[in-house]
């Protein structure tokens, strides 16, 4: 039996799931009030126990490398290379964008036009703040990469898509905070556009990947972060160290 825990530490809440082959069958949401260094490992070992299973079972553990809340990924990533190096098990590395481009999430936010066909593309935002997103393009199975990721405004990301040959009237479906904080401005770009009215849990989505795609597992020390821009703390420091930098005449 292929035992399968999987976390997602990319936002403030993520999430958590145990898989047997193949099938979901604990999944939980993390509590946002708390930060992920308060709530690791135990969040795991609850949901464990939701599913009647313990950490001797596992087989896998596949984790959400980014990008997300820097944070939230440094904890839940070295949680799960701990977890996995004590029980000389291999990590599945996912990205958010994987996750959410192979998420199964058919509700839309008020699609423009409901004969709308099937989307050729499908593309991942995530919110990165300070005015940007983080975003991924797919094909239309949510497998290969169109786009590599980028952090830009979102007038910019479309920008390059629309440069870069993808039509205005294609027909892509956005998944993720990012698209659904800047629904009006995608729609006002892009005709055929639908968004996801909600983000979905990813543990699970992760976990099933984990599940089917074993030859990506990796030895726990070689899980590395998937951040798109440098933290935000490092370019303040620069930023700091700029500023006080003497000028030469």
């Amino acid at each position: 039996m292929i035992v399968v825990v999987a976390l997602d530490s990319s936002s403030a809440a993520g999430s958590a799931a145990v898989l047997r082959d193949g099938h979901i069958v604990a999944e939980r949401r993390g509590d946002a009030t708390r930060t992920h260094g308060e709530r690791l490992p135990r969040e795991l070992m609850a949901v464990l126990e939701d599913a009647g299973a313990e950490l001797r079972d596992v087989t896998t553990f596949a984790v959400c490398t980014g990008p997300g809340s820097f944070t939230g990924l440094r904890v839940g990533i070295a949680t799960m290379q701990g977890l996995a190096f004590a029980q000389r098990k291999l990590v599945v590395p996912v990205s958010a964008f994987e996750a959410l481009a192979r998420t199964s999430n058919p509700r839309t936010l008020e699609p423009q036009n409901a004969r709308t066909p099937e989307p050729s593309f499908v593309a991942t935002w995530i919110d990165a703040h300070r005015g940007e997103v983080f975003a991924c393009l797919y094909d239309a199975g949510g497998r290969v990469v169109l786009r590599e990721p980028t952090s830009l405004s979102p007038v910019a990301t479309l920008d390059d898509w629309l440069s870069g040959g993808i039509a205005a009237d294609a027909v892509i479906r956005f998944e993720g905070d990012g698209a659904i904080k800047y629904a009006g401005l995608i729609r006002e770009r892009l005709a055929h556009a639908s968004i996801a009215d909600a983000v979905p849990l990813l543990a699970g989505t992760i976990g099933r990947i984990a599940d089917v795609e074993r030859d990506r597992a990796v030895a726990p020390h070689a899980v590395v972060a998937l951040y798109v821009r440098r933290p935000d703390a490092e370019l303040a420091r620069d930023r700091k160290a700029s500023a006080t930098t003497p000028r030469r005449p």
